[in-house]
């Protein structure tokens, strides 16, 4: 049973044909619930366990699987766009036809069917209504600066993006120790929000003339030694490849990349510069999502400030247009 679940820009880009998936479809992959039956042979989980279902599961055999480097397994399927369970099969129909799943997990309904591999039991005092997060945009963004691109004390990055992945990876940033947090958006409210989560500078690039990678380096002195792009725009993943140091700045999208192309300079990247992509943190999800639930707990972490609107299931398209007018 699903209690909570999260809307995340990736549902959308399902919804506006930017990544195609078979309709009819389910969406929704960053919730919280409680298990109410479990299937044969299901032996981690059992009923009454409250559960954040893992859109990355593990088969724990692949080379991602058993590499400490790694989280996307080979098996998952995630960009396949099947809509299907691992066997090939949908366990949901409307009216005797069937509806497709989504990364396995499906979480706009009351109830859904996930694989034993695709949920995680965290710990029972959890609120669901908060640690839903944990399922998404909280983990992929905190992790991008804890597990991806390993921030250092003393640093200085830039993020792109203040929506609530950008705003986990200013939170990341922060409990890495980095000296100098700079918030790019030109949502000034998202700005103000960055600010209370640890952000030491806001810029917002309609507020300049020259390019923001240029802003940036002359803000800085010396570019930025960690840069984040989490919108999945081509145009501010090139600006966050530039402004980060020459000879061994990171940068790193987080953002989903929808279908485009993107054209560089390679001397950015012959000079030392590092790019790299993460994906959900960095985190094994099963074993990793149990651990952030107990970091949240213990209060390493903060989540209210990520959650601006709690509506009913009925009301899910008003969320839909919250999320896209930037609210």
């Amino acid at each position: 049973q699903i209690v909570a679940t999260g809307i995340c820009r990736t549902d959308d880009h399902v919804i506006t044909g930017g990544m195609v998936m078979p309709f009819p479809i389910i969406l929704g992959h960053e919730a919280a619930g409680v298990v109410e039956s479990v299937g044969q042979g299901v032996t981690s989980i059992k009923p009454g366990d409250k559960v954040i279902p893992v859109f990355f599961p593990r088969c724990g055999e692949c080379n991602s699987c058993l590499s400490t480097k790694g989280n996307l397994c080979s098996k998952n399927g995630f960009g396949s766009g099947a809509g299907l369970m691992p066997d090939g099969t949908s366990r949901f129909t409307c009216k005797g036809k069937a509806i497709h799943h989504f990364l396995g997990t499906s979480t706009f309904t009351e109830y859904t069917v996930v694989h034993e591999a695709s949920v995680a039991k965290i710990d029972s005092a959890a609120p669901l209504e908060k640690v839903c997060l944990i399922g998404c945009g909280f983990s992929t963004g905190y992790g991008a600066a804890l597990q991806t691109a390993k921030v250092e004390p003393g640093s200085t990055c830039a993020i792109f993006g203040t929506g609530g992945v950008g705003l986990s990876v200013v939170m990341g940033c922060k409990a890495a120790g980095a000296s100098r947090i700079i918030a790019v958006d030109i949502n000034n409210d998202k700005l103000a929000k960055a600010k209370e989560l640890g952000a030491t500078d806001c810029v917002n690039p309609k507020d300049f003339k020259k390019p923001i990678h240029e802003v940036l380096i002359e803000m800085t002195g010396n570019s930025v030694d960690y840069s984040f792009e989490v919108i999945g725009c081509t145009e501010t993943m090139a600006a966050a490849l530039a402004c980060c140091q020459h000879n061994y700045g990171v940068s790193v999208i987080v953002g989903v990349p929808l279908a485009a192309q993107i054209t560089f300079d390679p001397m950015l990247l012959f000079t030392g510069r590092t790019w790299k992509g993460s994906i959900f943190g960095g985190w094994k999800g099963k074993d990793s999502v149990p651990k952030l639930v107990a970091d949240y707990m213990e209060k390493k972490f903060v989540l209210d400030p990520l959650i601006t609107h709690t509506l009913p299931f009925t009301k899910i398209n008003e969320g839909f247009d919250l999320l896209r007018t930037g609210k």
